[in-house]
């Protein structure tokens, strides 16, 4: 990790270096969540941001706290499309929109990254097994990174988790245990294996280099846009690390020159578990407030105390962007929209960052001459259940006809098709 200064805590703003600790600042626990402190201009002075070689997220291995000669997985993760869709812009009132479309990842979400990153990690400290605890996309992301490498791997999740996102797991090759309980009982249990059997946590919020993954998105972005940074970005935010990781990502190209300004942060949470949200406008000290009770059909952002709750905040505060929360019906709506306005299929979770740009547009937080980018988190067929129900209720159902040709010109007539 040649351009790594160390770990700060974001609680006392105490420095480590890497080898001191293995997660957390050891003076506040589980709460003492660490940042990687890079040295920016020596990176400057060693890296060419238009002669960066490689493809997926590796391309920016200079701006990663992996070391030297560390193996990656032959798995791409990373490089995924970003799509404009001015039949998205033009309605809201927006200058432009992009959709950034994670769905495109090796097993459909952002959480690749993240997970790619624990696995060199977990190389590096010499351990046998990785695990984490997950809603499903970030179980699904370590279940088949693990896979392209042949790594052991035990995954927690709430026993309620969408069908197709065990189905992964299963398939993969994972050892699965549902947690008969909430997503918070998922994290407790696999924190006390992690921390008895030895296994590498790779746990959103705890592990510190799981945000640096998640970074690459934001780099991605700039490179796309020709390093100019988007006026606004709008992420779907439950644990709070993509967010964090968005922030960080832009942080970093800030602090080298690469781009001249810092985007406005958007984070989009559910109305059922927006913890973060009514933090953000009471003015409330994360540390202290309790958890919440959620309930959301957007399952990959439903969490009753957000793990990485400190960066979140951080990255709305700093960028002076804002918390929009939308009720699930809009979630769902958002579904069919951002679908038939850029050809982009979220998952709820994916769609409710297009759900809270439409609110925002709304509020007035975005307009004309704003250049916004949204960041699809995860495929629709992560939960085809709920996108078949989102497509219904927007009016588009099938249509069956008997086996002729008479029938089909009734059909057909009746459809007023030309």
């Amino acid at each position: 990790m040649e351009h790594v200064l160390g770990l700060d805590c974001l609680v006392c703003g105490e420095r480590y270096a890497p080898e001191e600790v293995e997660y957390v600042c050891p003076r506040h626990g589980d709460d003492g969540i660490l940042d990687v402190a890079y040295d920016y201009p020596a990176i400057a002075a060693a890296v060419d941001r238009d002669r960066l070689g490689g493809p997926g997220m590796w391309r920016y291995r200079a701006l990663l706290p992996v070391a030297t000669g560390s193996r990656t997985p032959p798995i791409q993760v990373g490089g995924t499309p970003m799509h404009e869709a001015p039949r998205l812009a033009d309605p809201l009132g927006v200058g432009r929109v992009w959709v950034k479309d994670e769905g495109r990842q090796p097993t459909a979400s952002l959480k690749d990254r993240a997970s790619a990153m624990a696995v060199v990690k977990a190389d590096e400290a010499g351990a046998a097994v990785i695990t984490t605890s997950s809603t499903g996309n970030a179980a699904a992301a370590l279940s088949g990174i693990c896979a392209s490498v042949g790594r052991p791997n035990v995954i927690f999740v709430p026993a309620a988790a969408p069908p197709a996102k065990v189905t992964q797991l299963l398939a993969y090759g994972s050892t699965v245990i549902l947690v008969d309980g909430a997503y918070d009982d998922a994290v407790a249990l696999c924190m006390h294996a992690a921390s008895t059997r030895g296994w590498y946590n790779r746990t959103t919020g705890f592990n510190p280099y799981m945000s640096e993954g998640k970074k690459t998105v934001s780099f991605e972005i700039a490179e796309d846009l020709g390093w100019e940074a988007p006026d606004a970005v709008f992420v779907s935010v439950g644990d709070g690390c993509i967010i964090g990781g968005v922030h960080k990502g832009f942080r970093d190209l800030l602090a080298m020159g690469w781009i001249d300004r810092m985007p406005r942060l958007y984070g989009v949470q559910a109305e059922g578990s927006n913890y973060l949200a009514q933090a953000w406008a009471g003015g409330e000290d994360v540390l202290t407030k309790p958890p919440i009770e959620p309930s959301t059909v957007a399952d990959s952002i439903s969490a009753g105390l957000p793990r990485d709750r400190i960066k979140a905040l951080r990255a709305v505060e700093e960028s002076e962007g804002a918390f929009v929360t939308v009720p699930d019906g809009d979630i769902l709506a958002a579904i069919p929209a951002m679908a038939r306005g850029s050809g982009v299929f979220g998952e709820p979770a994916g769609a409710a960052a297009y759900a809270g740009l439409v609110r925002a547009a709304d509020l007035g937080l975005v307009g004309r001459g704003d250049r916004v980018v949204v960041i699809n988190t995860g495929s629709g067929l992560k939960d085809v259940a709920s996108a078949r129900r989102a497509a219904e209720a927007a009016g588009t159902g099938t249509v069956t006809v008997a086996p002729s040709t008479a029938a089909l010109d009734e059909v057909l007539d009746r459809l007023s098709l030309p």
